[in-house]
Formats: C-alpha cells, structure tokens, sequence
C-alpha cells in the first residue's frame, strides 16, 4: 500500500485548487484512502508535476572566471 503524501500542512490554495502542503486536488485528497495502488501511484506523478512546475526557477550562477 503507497501511504499517503500528506504531511499535515492542509490548507487549499483556492487560485490553483492544490493543497499547500501536498499539492494533491480536493478530489484526490478524498479518493485516496478508497482507491488502488495504480491510481495512488497516478496521482504521487501528477503531485511530482506540480511540485516541479510551482518549483522556483534559478538562473545558473556565472563561472567564476566569467566577467
């Protein structure tokens, strides 16, 4: 069984409709405890996703020979 990715930080963000601590929908976060491994290991992807796209963008730092 996938435990679950909360980590007891629920607060939803209603612009994007996410759960600030686990980034899963109302709907998943609901399903969660009814539903298979396939569909859990679906939405840990989607969770992977989000995380990645809401993550800060950072410009690599110039070599320090770089002037």
């Amino acid at each position: 069984m996938i435990p679950s990715p909360c980590i007891n930080i629920c607060q939803m963000d209603a612009p994007s409709g996410l759960c600030t601590g686990c980034f899963r929908t109302i709907d998943e976060i609901t399903v969660w405890s009814k539903t298979d491994d396939t569909t859990r290991a679906h939405i840990l992807a989607a969770i992977t996703t989000r995380r990645m796209a809401q993550a800060p963008q950072t410009s690599p730092l110039p070599s320090a020979g770089a002037r």
